[in-house]
């Protein structure tokens, strides 16, 4: 993790993840089959707080919002997130000058001014640097619920996710070195990863951008020259750039599987059998329980030269809001995105466009 004399916007990870949706009862259900709880609603607006461990998602229902519209225009979907920062003054003063367009979020009478810039889509950014329990956002603009009353209950344990380990973007071809830009010169993040990946029809590339703190991590994903495929196609659905994916971290991701599958949260199925049966080839030593990984579809990656062991165990939900999906990871000494398992998604994915006729093959 870099110091914060690199970190000049004092970034400290990600905040909250704002959902709206143009269809009633659509977030609520699915986020509580996720392990999420209503903790707290706002005092005077339509707005709910959903809670599981350190991740609060945001569902806005405000009529005539900025939540209100961009759902309208892109359907149920992330329409906004918060990055934590030390000095939300500061950083938003130091954003503008950096060249980020503001938008003004309308406040009633006794709520906090949340400072937000443009983002990915014209979705707000928001600079928040009032998080502590007892002194948060949440207690000022919030009610909490009797059952969250007291602050030590008030991060209830689900399904285990902890934090939210980051938000892809699907952007318009040639346009990912804006975004990339865009995150660099206003953030100071930095590319640590650049994936090209080919399936047999479709490819994309993609670009990891990720904070000074090293805690915010933003994938940004383009459609490959010859078109028609999964980046492409979400653009088409979702009405334009977006967040195309959450990621959420926990510390036992068997277990948080074997609970999303009970509540019902539909999951991507493993590529094939092949995939398990070339494990140890490809990360020898690598200790993992293969048998309960391939019954639920658990993909690994990671290293294991020279012991040195580092792994990353994820699995993704079949699209949950229009083309948007979630995934579900656990960290074990792996800070990558999972690309030994990129192309074998991809793939799986390019099935699945095959099978609804999404691609031409002639």
């Amino acid at each position: 993790m870099a110091d914060l004399f690199d970190n000049p916007m004092g970034l400290m990870g990600f905040e909250f993840v704002e959902f709206a949706s143009p269809t009633p009862n659509v977030l609520e259900p699915l986020f509580e089959a996720m392990g999420f709880s209503l903790v707290a609603r706002h005092r005077s607006k339509d707005v709910l707080l959903y809670r599981q461990g350190g991740i609060n998602f945001i569902v806005n229902r405000e009529p005539r919002s900025q939540a209100a519209y961009f759902a309208a225009e892109h359907g149920p979907s992330a329409c906004g997130l918060a990055f934590r920062v030390k000095d939300a003054h500061k950083a938003y003063a130091l954003a503008l000058e950096r060249g980020a367009q503001p938008i003004e979020i309308p406040t009633g009478p006794m709520e906090l001014r949340l400072p937000a810039v443009k983002g990915i889509g014209g979705a707000p950014l928001y600079l928040i640097d009032r998080f502590e329990d007892g002194k948060s956002i949440y207690d000022i603009d919030f009610e909490f619920l009797p059952a969250f009353a007291d602050p030590a209950n008030r991060h209830p344990e689900g399904h285990g996710f902890k934090v939210v380990d980051h938000l892809t973007h699907n952007v318009y071809r040639g346009r990912m070195a804006h975004w990339g830009a865009f995150y660099e010169k206003l953030f100071g993040f930095r590319e640590i990863r650049y994936f090209d990946i080919q399936g047999e029809y479709t490819g994309l590339t993609s670009r990891a951008m990720t904070a000074p703190d090293g805690l915010i991590r933003i994938p940004l994903n383009e459609e490959a020259k010859q078109g028609g495929g999964q980046i492409e196609e979400f653009l088409m659905q979702f009405n334009g750039e977006g967040i195309q994916h959450v990621a959420l971290l926990c510390d036992d991701l068997i277990a948080a599987v074997d609970k999303l599958q009970l509540a019902g949260i539909p999951l991507m199925t493993a590529p094939n059998n092949v995939y398990y049966e070339m494990l140890e080839e490809r990360l020898p030593g690598h200790g993992e329980p293969v048998p309960e990984l391939k019954t639920r579809g658990i993909l690994v990656d990671g290293s294991t030269a020279g012991g040195d062991k580092r792994l990353l165990l994820q699995i993704f939900s079949q699209p949950l809001l229009g083309p948007v999906f979630f995934e579900f990871i656990q960290r074990k000494n792996d800070e990558g995105f999972g690309e030994g398992n990129f192309k074998a998604l991809f793939e799986s994915l390019e099935r699945d466009q095959l099978r609804r006729g999404a691609i031409a093959t002639a």
